[in-house]
């Protein structure tokens, strides 16, 4: 596997650069929001992603005949790079786990309505999965979804809860997971779209502990058109899966974690404790050493799903890369909390100050980090999820084992 960019490749990252530098904004980028910075939620950073759009580079990989570019992968993968590193809004749910589900399921009725839209950036989703009783076990989700009339359309009556839903608070539109079909756990969910503005939903904020926003948001007799269902019926499980490994891929970029290592590898070079070098510490070397190499298994890792899914692009009906995505995920995202925790024991009692705190070591990012990522072992599912994925789908071994 030739893990080297081709002279295109790098053309168009050095091109992507400099359009960041031309961009460059602090209320667009800030690396001290971690993985939430890939949201889209303010107006600066709404007016950004459109001038992304106006470059054709919201659609890469899409078809042409949806607006996109029908591009490799590869070049999704080094703008989305190239935008975490400097903590910006991505590409994230809209163009992948949205947009790519309804150019392959979709009505084309919902391909004429959203296509446009998330390639010029005018539309923001929140997914609905998880809630309070199906968090990594999405075919457990259990919000009622009913058949109904209402000013002469049928369509489906919604009520109940979901949670940990990210952008509710700004988004216009819901990608919900409902429950079509009680007596069948896998084959009973159906995905639809429902506007977050309208009566019957209420939206409660739930702050992490990484100093993040996200929701609660209660469903009550809640009116959504035939027209608004995307694919076929109690098939959403379906699509859901298939969007999660888009979703554990691009959720989780490895620039932010990188860049990270070398705020600390620069510490370690620079700091002095008790009249001797940090980086002259037998202990502290072994760690250095140990940190380096698990970044380089983590970026070889991401660019082997890359490889997997522009393997897929040319032969058709080929199944997403799960087992690489899961692989990725387990171990890039349990390598930055490990990375965080050494951070900590490192810069000693100081990295307990908070972050942006010009007088902490590393200005406070180990705190910040710390704190955030445990909530990426458990986002897009769980690290025990990850690993009976690759248990069952890599290695073979029963679902009960």
């Amino acid at each position: 596997m030739d893990f080297e960019f081709s002279p295109e490749q790098r053309a168009f990252a050095a091109e992507v650069e400099r359009f960041l530098d031309e961009h460059d904004d602090p209320d667009v980028f800030d690396l001290t929001r971690e993985n939430m910075a890939q949201i889209v939620d303010t107006p600066k950073r709404r007016a950004f992603m459109r001038e992304v759009g106006e470059r054709g580079w919201l659609g890469l990989t899409w078809p042409k005949q949806y607006g996109g570019s029908e591009g490799e992968g590869v070049y999704e993968y080094l703008l989305n790079e190239a935008l975490a590193a400097r903590g910006g809004p991505q590409i994230g749910k809209g163009v992948g786990i949205i947009g790519k589900t309804l150019i392959k399921e979709a009505s084309d009725f919902l391909k004429q309505e959203f296509l446009p839209k998330i390639l010029r950036n005018d539309v923001e989703f929140a997914v609905g999965y998880s809630e309070p009783n199906a968090g990594s076990d999405a075919a457990s989700m259990r919000l009622k979804a009913e058949r109904g009339r209402r000013d002469g359309q049928s369509g489906w009556v919604l009520n109940g809860q979901k949670t940990w839903t990210t952008s509710a608070h700004f988004a216009e539109w819901y990608w919900l997971g409902t429950r079509t079909n009680p007596d069948d756990k896998h084959r009973g969910i159906t995905l639809m779209l429902v506007p977050l503005d309208q009566p019957g939903v209420t939206i409660n904020c739930i702050w992490t502990m990484g100093d993040e926003r996200t929701n609660e948001v209660f469903i009550e007799d809640v009116f959504v058109p035939d027209e608004y269902v995307v694919g076929e019926v109690n098939r959403g499980f379906q699509y859901i899966s298939q969007a999660l490994d888009l979703e554990r891929f691009t959720m989780f970029t490895f620039s932010p974690i990188n860049q990270r290592l070398d705020l600390l590898i620069d510490y370690v070079r620079t700091t002095q404790r008790d009249g001797e070098s940090l980086r002259d510490d037998a202990v502290v070397r072994r760690e250095i050493a140990r940190l380096v190499t698990d970044a380089e298994v983590a970026r070889v890792l991401g660019l082997r799903v890359v490889a997997a899914s522009m393997k897929g692009e040319k032969v058709p009906d080929t199944p997403p890369p799960t087992v690489e995505s899961s692989e990725y995920k387990l171990f890039a995202t349990e390598f930055s909390r490990r990375l965080a925790n050494a951070s900590m024991d490192l810069a000693a009692p100081g990295s307990q100050l908070r972050v942006r705190t010009e007088t902490a070591p590393m200005a406070g990012r180990a705190e910040s980090t710390y704190r955030y990522t445990v909530i990426d072992t458990i986002g897009g599912g769980t690290s025990e999820v990850q690993k009976n994925i690759i248990a069952r789908r890599l290695l073979g071994l029963p679902k009960n084992f």
